[in-house]
């Protein structure tokens, strides 16, 4: 008889905010890797907010999940079973794989991490998607110059926290936006913000324009809406916005109505663009190595909220529109073998 393991399906397209209602559990039998494929089991699992997104129906940059069916997004795994395939028992990989407790992959569908440079979950965030989002939103995009002044929004989370010391590495001023007092001294103390505002407790027009008396040169946008549009008001002649997400928005169930900002972009010849981290995949590595080396020289801290236990995934990607979590959201679903 054939092993048996939970699994998350999409069991519904939420209407606004997806509730627990949104996600189904089940359970089916553990499959057998064929030639040239291997069994991993799943040790740590990234919800992040673009899942949301893939949730609705339509055309987007990435195709919809499919209801009745697992979702799915970044996993790090533990190789159990091998069977014909150049990576082995005991290797260490990551993939987008299925919300389930073992799955099987071709060898060309994952890539083999190295667990001595840090630890395994790193590769999910700092190392991994967040990261190298990041890297190439700011640097290609945003191009900071030194003595610049940058502002981030969602600020504490996984791309954000990273996006800030980045620019302070480049010599900007950084400043930071983000959703607790907690947060707030995280940013400031711990990764060297220049300045960081609340936006739950702060007006964020008056408190941007007290931190940033010289204007906006740089505006990381992960949220959109009014945060956002705070923002713009500040915007200094040639600023760049890279658009890298709009999670204020991601549960709207309406239509997302605000200030125009065409004439914003013309009157300031601002340049804003949107950009998946996929349009950059050619250059990965070259990201990677560059983060890599800033973490080594300790120029790069990363933070990470960790929930334990497979049940408590869909809770761990509710909290991510509730802020509860501090830089990277990941779920431990199992420890690796000793």
């Amino acid at each position: 008889m054939k092993m048996s393991q939970k699994q998350i399906l999409l069991a519904e397209r939420p209407s606004g905010k997806p509730t627990a209602e949104t996600f189904r559990y089940t359970e089916v039998p553990v499959p057998s890797p064929e030639s040239g494929q291997v069994l991993i089991r799943t040790l740590y699992l990234s919800v992040d907010p673009y899942m949301r997104g893939r949730m609705n129906e339509g055309k987007s940059y990435v195709a919809p999940f499919e209801l009745n069916q697992p979702i799915s997004g970044g996993v790090v795994g533990e190789i159990v079973e091998a069977n014909g395939s150049k990576l082995k028992k005991g290797d260490f990989v990551i993939g987008n794989l299925p919300w389930q407790e073992y799955s099987v992959a071709g060898e060309n569908e994952v890539r083999q991490i190295d667990p001595s440079l840090a630890p395994i979950q790193a590769y999910l965030g700092i190392l991994g998607m967040p990261g190298l989002t990041a890297y190439f939103g700011l640097l290609d995009i945003g191009k900071p110059k030194e003595g610049e002044t940058v502002v981030v929004s969602g600020a504490a989370g996984a791309v954000g926290s990273i996006v800030g010391q980045l620019a302070k590495i480049k010599g900007a001023r950084v400043v930071g936006i983000a959703g607790s007092d907690e947060k707030i001294s995280y940013l400031i103390d711990e990764l060297g913000f220049d300045a960081a505002i609340n936006y739950k407790t702060q007006n964020v027009g008056k408190a941007l324009e007290e931190a940033c008396p010289n204007g906006v040169d740089v505006y990381y946008d992960n949220v959109g809406g009014e945060i956002s549009e705070a923002v713009h008001k500040l915007l200094n002649k040639f600023a760049r916005i890279p658009v890298c997400g709009a999670i204020s928005t991601y549960n709207s169930d309406g239509k997302d109505v605000g200030p125009r900002i065409e004439s914003t972009l013309i009157k300031s010849s601002v340049l804003m663009q949107g950009f998946v981290v996929g349009d950059f995949s050619s250059r990965f590595s070259e990201g990677a190595r560059e983060l890599g080396g800033w973490l080594k020289e300790g120029r790069l801290k990363y933070e990470e909220t960790i929930v334990e236990g497979f049940e408590n995934i869909p809770q761990a990607f509710l909290g991510l529109f509730e802020g509860t979590n501090l830089g990277k959201q990941l779920v431990k679903v199992a420890d690796p073998s000793s």
